[in-house]
């Protein structure tokens, strides 16, 4: 009678503390599916790597970069587990780097590179005609002022070369074709190019702030020249000089023994926001035997034109020695610059005549932008918003005094001063629209007009459209 109520106490007691057989069953059914996921996922992923193998074999085999693949492999993650950022293979060693400074820059192993190089000028122009006086030289005129195509870069061992050729007016002549040498602050280049000439003789086409340089730059002949010759640039202080022959076109005639120096010194500190500039020069040449005279002549400020206003003409002559001061300061969007040149002429058993030149300028960015300036010279604008970023590139307006004076010691060439505007519309760092103006006044012109008049005044109209890389 004791017995069946104490079994049905311990019957009771096992049922509380036991877990229910369907809680045991529905927590091993959810552990199995949480492991078939993992395997799934697991096997998920070993397609994937696979896959990625696979690809990879792919790839070597097609000599394709394993950047490449890392960046195109599948980043599909499992839910619940933070997505990975492929990472590229480590980069494996390599002879060649390819950068893009407005061209592709090739460097190699040990000092190596090679960057092609050229720029396009396209010029059109309009020279006022005189009265009753038929030239064609005046009206309207155009052509390919530079087409230009070169290489450039280093060699081991601190070398460096340039060469460049242009192919304007369908002539083939070579411009810069050059060998340097760089230790610490000294640079020794040898072969064909500029003769340390002041500031707006060495400031690249590309970057000038008018269609033409100052008169003076091309009246008194300032050209490349075969030479050897060294520049030494230590903080603010800038020292050139060489010695130079001719145009390796002139070197043709074996009996061109011409031969001369030329030197310059620039002090260029830059206080607070401010670039400042303050430099001159010294040219010396003698002519040689094979060179009995010289021409000092200049084209209305268009280059197109061929027509020239003022000339000294074929002026017997020994040697030339030139003299020359330059100024400039960049603040913010204003620039000033000026220069001046004398050109003095050695004639046996003849007066001696001093030429010059000069001019003025003064230059303003609307837009916030400022000319650039390197190295002794001004260099290349890049604009704050061009039009590869959404905005209007660089606007700029200058306005400059020029004047050529190439009368003297009975040599009667005339006199022009010149008063120009200038327009300039640098769209990206590589491109840029001119446009000028300029009202060129002549005294003593070596072209009369119909009425005899050697004194007078005459219109210039000016655009160009450049790009380079």
């Amino acid at each position: 009678m004791h017995k069946r109520p104490l079994i049905a106490l311990l019957a009771a007691a096992t049922a509380l503390t036991a877990p229910p057989v369907c809680a045991q069953d529905s927590e091993v059914d959810i552990l199995r599916s949480e492991i078939e996921a993992m395997r799934a996922e697991m096997q998920a992923m070993n397609a994937r790597m696979d896959a990625l193998q696979s690809r990879l074999a792919e790839a070597q085999a097609d000599n394709r970069s394993e950047t490449q693949l890392a960046a195109e492999a599948p980043v599909d993650t499992p839910p619940g587990v933070a997505p990975t950022v492929p990472v590229a293979p480590a980069a494996r060693d390599t002879a060649v780097a390819v950068v893009w400074k407005g061209g592709p820059q090739i460097s190699g192993e040990g000092g190596w590179s090679f960057k092609p190089r050229g720029r396009l000028n396209y010029d059109f122009g309009y020279v006022s005609a005189l009265d009753g006086v038929e030239d064609d030289g005046t009206g309207f005129t155009s052509e390919a002022r530079r087409v230009r195509l070169g290489m450039q870069g280093e060699v081991p061992g601190g070398f460096g070369y340039k060469v460049e050729v242009d192919f304007a007016g369908d002539q083939v002549f070579l411009t810069d074709a050059l060998i340097g040498y760089e230790v610490g602050d000294l640079e020794i280049i040898a072969g064909q190019h500029n003769p340390w000439q002041g500031l707006e003789e060495l400031t690249s086409s590309l970057h000038t702030s008018f269609i033409e340089r100052a008169a003076f730059t091309d009246a008194f002949f300032f050209i490349r020249r075969v030479g050897l010759s060294g520049q030494y640039s230590r903080g603010d202080v800038l020292l050139q000089g060489g010695v130079f022959t001719d145009n390796s076109a002139a070197l043709n005639d074996d009996g061109n023994n011409s031969h001369g120096v030329d030197l310059r010194a620039v002090y260029m500190p830059r206080i607070g926001d401010t670039q400042w500039h303050v430099g001159g020069s010294f040219h010396h040449r003698d002519l040689g035997d094979s060179i009995p005279a010289v021409t000092y002549r200049q084209r209305p400020f268009e280059h197109p034109s061929d027509t020239r206003f003022i000339s000294t003409g074929s002026i017997s002559a020994d040697s030339e020695t030139g003299m020359g001061l330059e100024g400039a300061a960049v603040f913010g969007r204003l620039h000033v610059m000026g220069e001046t040149f004398w050109q003095h002429v050695s004639r046996p058993g003849l007066a001696d005549p001093t030429f010059f030149g000069g001019a003025v300028e003064v230059g303003y960015f609307l837009t916030p932008d400022r000319r650039g300036y390197k190295g002794g010279v001004f260099d290349r604008v890049v604009p704050t918003d061009g039009l590869e970023k959404g905005g209007i590139g660089a606007w700029q307006v200058n306005a400059r005094y020029d004047r050529l004076d190439l009368t003297d010691a009975g040599v009667r060439g005339g006199t022009q001063d010149g008063y120009m505007l200038s327009l300039i519309w640098t769209p990206t760092a590589f491109t840029r629209l001119l446009a000028n103006y300029a009202r060129l006044e002549y005294t003593g012109s070596v072209l009369p007009d119909a009425q005899g008049n050697r004194d007078y005044g005459v219109d210039v109209i000016a655009m160009r459209a450049q790009i380079d890389f």
